[in-house]
């Protein structure tokens, strides 16, 4: 582990040309990244996004509901994350009286600001390495239970001796395949409310045709506002609580930006995996994402003949269809970007070239054998991975009542560990539940499941006979659940759709998962090697670690692209081709008719460009994932110039190979944001409560 940490410490010295990609641990930017910022046109120091001594640019960055990113950009707490981060509570405050959705909201002073049960966000006060700590008594003579077990107690020994505040909580995280691992303290926020969001034609314009590609035109945005107690601290809803003063906000700029720009993009990426070898990258693209594609076009296509047809199963079905249609699309772009940059063929030209120098620096016994287990290993797996992961995306993603049935089977497990573990479950259950019954319709989940069986098995299943279980009433559904512990378990026993879900939960749990699960546990501890073996003998490389949720930096340039040949993208969209794909009463490509007199009247405010026009989305090489959706793009200066939502479609493969040429990422310009809320939403008072600045005016 010393020369692990050597060895880090050896890449970050190493002077190169800057860099782009890379997602880097904030505490950790002195040096090279700093470097790399500053020739790419950063006037922003370590120390300016990054400080336990002062307030800087992480105190502004909030983790939006663990799953996405938000920063603050008012002194009253005022919060910006995409649209579609807030869709989940936009949509739980809609009906078909107050569709806000359709027709967008505006809270006008604070007493209509709408709170939203459930929704956190969570800040970074400060990032501390663990690593000796953490691996204080692991040696490779273990086995891997072995030593997960002396991580775990020490990783709990670290955070119960660490300084911290007694509303301040820790959690620890391991980087680069577990060979470090930092200690995180944090603050989160409970008491969020919804401050405005612009209807679904601006929020989601373009939707799925326009998702994941560039051009695009979405001005994918919602306000937040954090609340606290009289003291500043965290606390749950309450009348009594007032905006949270924060330690730092973002200033916005009104100047934009133009090609060649400095951009960084502050958040909290999902999940990356840069160092897979190339026979896991072929096993994803040609056997893994080719068969979850198909799944979920089938159930796609159902769900979207049905919101097309019925006001309120769009208004049902709108968060859901969002989130099964996302990585559709993703996981085909994904195989495009890896195909068009000749990934596989590259990583393999990359592992022939590592085996060579493992044999010229005499590392034979030690790494020779990596690659090789690798092939073994998901040769082995690739069963096991295609099979799990299609039986995920059939009984528990994509089909509502196969769920609740997946939630009852967790219920009985319980009920085997007796009447405390029975107790706490059932009341986790219905909770879940009532989720999801809140947004159900039994006749498109049925034509859902009978699109998706044939693609699982070629046994003739009665849909009718699985529908009539009571489960798809809400009323019979839960009432199902009151009684003992011995009168509930059996009665899901003597349901017939419990029973058909329960036969495949035991082949899952006594054969697929296991095996998928033990493959995993070997193929992991051989990433682990492998990452320090890159490190050991090909020590000036530069490497990032993963992403894993955790607050990372991500620093580029606005650029354009080509995506194939005679095609090139310019950086910026402008609201000129909002009017052009519009398309009266369209699902996707509808525009408010407000949006469209602001256009003809050319009444733009202080916000467009200096062409004379609004810019509305521009892309960048930031290199971003999952869990950036809602991160602040920042200027040299560490002003708020847009708001990170998507990556460009061939671009999504940067979750395993990330390639400068052709990897963007996609974020509604500020001033766009900006326009709405001002001259559309007529809000102003939310803009006179933001810092706007002009950077590039007063230089």
């Amino acid at each position: 582990m010393i020369k692990f940490l050597k060895l880090a410490l050896l890449f970050l010295s190493i002077s190169v040309s800057a860099q782009q990609g890379g997602m880097w641990i904030p505490s950790l930017l002195n040096g090279m990244n700093e470097q790399d910022m500053t020739a790419l046109g950063s006037k922003l120091t370590a120390e300016d996004i990054y400080s336990i001594n002062k307030s800087s640019l992480k105190d502004a960055i909030g983790h939006f509901n663990g799953g996405c990113t938000s920063e603050v950009i008012s002194s009253k707490g005022l919060l910006l994350t995409n649209h579609h981060c807030g869709f989940g509570q936009i949509q739980s405050h809609s009906s078909l009286e107050n569709d806000y959705l359709k027709d967008g909201f505006w809270a006008k002073n604070l007493s209509e600001e709408l709170p939203n049960k459930g929704l956190f966000v969570q800040f970074i006060v400060r990032i501390d390495d663990v690593t000796t700590s953490v691996l204080s008594g692991v040696n490779d003579a273990m086995t891997e239970k072995q030593k997960q077990s002396i991580i775990d107690r020490n990783s709990a020994s670290v955070q119960k001796a660490v300084k911290r505040e007694a509303w301040q909580e820790t959690k620890v995280k391991s980087f680069f395949k577990g060979n470090q691992y930092f200690l995180f303290v944090t603050e989160t926020y409970n008491d969020i409310r919804l401050v405005g969001a612009p209807p679904s034609s601006i929020g989601k314009f373009g939707s799925d045709t326009d998702n994941w590609v560039f051009p695009r035109h979405t001005g994918d945005f919602s306000l937040f506002r954090i609340y606290a107690d009289k003291n500043n601290r965290p606390a749950e809803y309450s009348k009594d609580n007032v905006p949270y003063t924060p330690k730092h906000f973002l200033p916005v700029s009104l100047d934009g930006i133009a090609e060649d720009d400095f951009t960084m993009v502050f958040g909290f990426p999902g999940r990356t995996n840069e160092y897979l070898p190339a026979v896991a990258v072929a096993q994803i693209t040609q056997k893994v994402n080719p068969s979850n594609i198909r799944i979920r076009e089938a159930a796609l296509k159902v769900m979207d003949a049905a919101m097309k047809k019925d006001d309120k199963i769009r208004i049902q079905y709108a968060s859901k269809q969002a989130r099964i249609a996302n990585y559709w699309k993703k996981w085909i772009g994904e195989n495009q970007g890896i195909e068009k940059s000749n990934a596989i063929a590259k990583k393999k030209a990359f592992e022939t070239e590592f085996r060579k120098k493992v044999i010229e620096k005499g590392l034979g016994d030690k790494y020779g054998s990596i690659l090789s287990d690798f092939d073994r290993l998901y040769n082995a797996y690739e069963q096991f991975a295609v099979g799990r992961s299609n039986f995920l995306e059939i009984f528990y993603r994509n089909n509502e009542l196969m769920r609740m049935m997946m939630f009852l089977n967790d219920l009985e497990y319980s009920a085997q560990q007796g009447t405390a573990q029975f107790e706490k479950a059932r009341t986790s259950l219905k909770g879940r539940m009532q989720g999801i019954y809140k947004n159900y319709n039994v006749e498109v989940d049925k034509d859902i499941f009978k699109a998706l069986m044939p693609l699982y098995t070629s046994e003739k299943i009665d849909a009718d006979k699985i529908y009539a279980t009571d489960y798809v009433d809400a009323n019979k559904g839960l009432k199902m659940l009151d009684g003992s512990m011995t009168e509930v378990i059996e009665r899901i026993n003597n349901d017939d759709t419990y029973l058909f879900l329960k036969g495949k939960m035991e082949y899952f749990n006594s054969r697929l998962n296991p095996q998928f699960m033990e493959i995993g546990e070997r193929i992991a501890a051989v990433q682990k090697k492998y990452m320090t073996a890159l490190m050991e003998v090909m020590p000036s490389d530069r490497y990032y670690p993963d992403a894993n949720s955790t607050l990372r930096v991500t620093y580029g340039k606005v650029k354009g692209y080509s995506p194939r040949d005679a095609v090139y993208y310019n950086p910026v969209s402008y609201l000129d081709g909002v009017i052009e794909k519009y398309v009266p009463g369209d699902y996707e490509f509808d525009v408010p008719q407000r949006l469209i007199d602001l256009y003809k009247a050319k009444d733009y405010g202080q916000y467009a460009d200096s062409n004379g026009k609004v810019p509305v989305c521009f892309i960048g090489t930031n290199h971003t994932t999952g869990g950036n959706s809602g991160s602040p793009a920042i200027d040299a200066h560490g002003n708020l110039i847009g708001l990170n939502f998507d990556r460009v479609w061939e671009g999504t493969m940067s979750d395993m190979n990330y390639d400068p040429e052709i990897c963007r990422n996609i974020m509604v310009d500020v001033r766009y944001v900006l326009f709405i809320i001002d001259k559309y939403a007529g809000a102003k008072h939310l803009i006179d409560e933001m810092k706007l600045v002009h950077p590039k005016k007063n230089k």
